[in-house]
This record gives structure tokens, sequence and C-alpha cells, in this order.
């Protein structure tokens, strides 16, 4: 039984073409994958790939019939929300550019709107390196295709990770567009501070909420760039990120990127405080006093820069009347549009899980406990609301 992730793909039809790569390996795992989102899905196969591929092993991850010829029944004349062709090999993407339709892949997306269309590309590293493919390439593009590039390893232009893939299938598909051509900065993870060279103080966030976040306005159509410190997550290569330690760096990246963007999301946990560095390895075995001294605070420095401002509030076993107060206090000293406050107190630092209380000058929306990638959907739509007003 398949445990659901999200329902971001609910009532979307994607045909996966499967073609003759041996990354076809991973083609059920990502049929499983959009299925976990809410989609259904049919499977494509040439018959290279069906070298490779059992068709009963994409049945069984599809849960529906497996087209493996083209027949009189024309499924290549059906229509899908997305076609998304994972692995797609150099011989079916230069077949696809020429127009030659010998097989259910390339029948299915010459008879289907280019902008639909999703080539996750593998190949030997030569190959895509070639002249001539990087021609079909920018040929394949101006016609509308999106391409997923591969990833560079062990001499192979290898097919992307699954979880981009299906990120990307997702953008493709999802019903909400409202954040298209925003260009929306996030801060995530925990920054560090240097006691000597190699010791630090920290804390121990995660990451996950700020990527949730980010998945959400990518979702949704943004352009999306991650500032971020140490984080427990993988962050896609789709986003432009900023990597930092300090919160110093953090808030010089602030500082140096908010300008260009339209909405700014503070979720990183920030250090309040840092220490008196020294420039060598302090002795084991001691005791030591550190005098810590407050950082300067990334909200109170952009306070008067006028874009759409976020910020997020950790509290521990505050009450409602609590929380709407410190997060009020906060929407008034630093100029911002939304604070969106957590009770630490409630397992949700490390957690795949949280519940926040959106608070805005004259509005407060409770959003119970959930999947962290359920409640960012929830903050964006109420930051959608907010942006309409």
């Amino acid at each position: 039984m398949l445990v659901k992730k999200t329902e971001k793909l609910k009532g979307k039809r994607i045909a996966l073409c499967v073609t003759g790569s041996i990354a076809a390996i991973l083609s059920p795992l990502i049929a499983r994958e959009l299925r976990r989102h809410g989609a259904e899905v049919f499977a494509y196969m040439t018959r290279d790939s069906r070298k490779i591929l059992h068709p009963y092993s994409m049945q069984f991850a599809t849960g529906n019939r497996v087209v493996t010829k083209l027949t009189g029944d024309v499924e290549h004349l059906k229509k899908f929300d997305a076609i998304l062709i994972a692995p797609c090999t150099l011989s079916t993407l230069s077949k696809i550019v020429n127009g030659i339709s010998d097989n259910p892949v390339t029948a299915l997306v010459l008879s289907s709107d280019p902008e639909r269309v999703i080539v996750a590309l593998a190949m030997h590293k030569d190959m895509y390196e070639n002249i001539i493919t990087r021609d079909i390439l920018r040929r394949a593009r101006d016609y509308g295709y999106e391409i997923i590039e591969p990833r560079i390893e062990e001499s192979s232009a290898k097919i992307a990770n699954i979880e981009e893939i299906v990120d990307i299938t997702i953008r493709k598909c999802y019903n909400k567009k409202d954040f298209v051509n925003k260009k929306v900065l996030i801060t995530l993870g925990a920054t560090i501070e240097y006691i000597d060279p190699i010791r630090v103080i920290t804390n121990l966030s995660s990451g996950k909420t700020g990527l949730s976040l980010a998945k959400e306005a990518f979702y949704r159509g943004a352009n999306v760039t991650i500032i971020h410190g140490i984080t427990r997550v993988n962050i896609p290569r789709y986003f432009k990120k900023i990597s930092v330690e300090t919160s110093e760096e953090m808030l010089d990246a602030v500082l140096g990127n908010i300008r260009n963007h339209d909405i700014f999301i503070s979720v990183a946990a920030v250090s309040d405080f840092k220490a008196n560095i020294v420039d060598y390895k302090l002795p084991s075995g001691r005791e030591y006093y550190l005098k810590l001294i407050p950082t300067k605070k990334i909200l109170e420095e952009i306070k008067d820069i006028d874009i759409f401002k976020v910020g997020f509030k950790a509290v521990y076993k505050e009450g409602i009347n609590g929380i709407i107060s410190k997060a009020r206090d906060m929407i008034r000293k630093y100029n911002l549009d939304m604070v969106v406050v957590n009770d630490i107190s409630k397992g949700i630092i490390g957690s795949d899980e949280t519940e926040v209380t959106i608070v805005t000058k004259d509005k407060i929306v409770n959003i119970s406990r959930d999947k962290k990638i359920v409640v960012a959907e929830k903050i964006f739509d109420e930051i959608s609301k907010s942006l309409k007003k």
C-alpha cells in the first residue's frame, strides 16, 4: 500500500515514458513517488527499455496496463497533464527533435503539446558534451520541452535524482500558479558561531520547514533563492543557493540579495549570541567561561526595505494570547507583513511535522499539526491572500 505524501498531483494523469538506458531500473520508483503525491501514472516503454526492465515492473508500479507497442487503440493520442520521459536517451530525444515517430514513446510525445513534456536525460558523459548533442538540446528547448539536466558522475551523465524529477513534475502540473514570476528569498537552517577554530555554538534547526516552504514557492511558479546555514536536508540543485556559516555571513548574504526579490521569508534559526573567538584551539580538561555577545538581528537590519516580509518566531509553552502578543510585537518592531509562530515544546524540531499560528496585522490563522510540506502550502495560501489585498 502506498503511503501518500501530498495531494499536489491529485486528479492528474501522467505518462511515464521509459527508454533504453540502465537508469530505467529507477522508473518504477519514479512512478511510485508520483503516485504518492496523488497522480495516476501510465507507462510507455520502448523496445530497448524492455531489455533492461520488464513491463510487469512498470505495471506493478503504476497499477495500469503498460503500452509497449503501437496498436489500433491509438494510445499515443491520449491526453495527459504531463509526459515525463525518465530516463531519456540521446537516441530518443534525437528522434523526437527530428520528428521520427517509430515507437510508443516518440509517437506519444510527437502527438502532444511540447509544453507538457519533461525530459530527464541519461547518457554517457562524452555523448552529453558532444557539440551535436548540444544542438539537439537547444532545439528541444526551443520547441518547449523542459530538460532536466543529468548529474555528471563517474564519466556518465546520470539521470537526476528522483526527488528532483518528481518536484519538477509537480511544478509542471500544480494547479496553484499564483507566484509565477515572483522572486522569493528564504533563509533556512542553523547558523554557527565559533568559540575557537574548531568549536562552535549552534542550535538544532534541521532546515526542514524552510525547505518545505522553498519547495512550495517553487511548485507555485516562483524563482527561489535559498540562503542556508547548517542543515539536515539536501537542498535540490534547481534552487539558487548561498551557503553561509555565521549569523554575520547570513546577514551579509540577505543584505546583498534582498532588494532583488519580491518576498523575504526568514525561517533560519539565526544565533542570538556569539562568543569572543580565539585564534587557537582551547586546551581540553579545563573550565572556561564564555562571554556571549548579542548578534545583529537580520529583521532589524532589513525593516526599512519595502518588500513583503515574513518572520518566524519560536516560543516555548506559550498560550495563544502570548503567541499573538509576541507576533504582533514583531510585526510592529520589524515592519513585517506576517509572523509565523511555532511552539518548540511540541517536538517539532527535526520532525517532519509542525503546527503553527499565522499572525498578520488584522488576521490570526491556526494551522493544526500536519506534515511540514502541507503546512507550507497553507502558509503560502495566506501569503497569497495578503498579497492580493
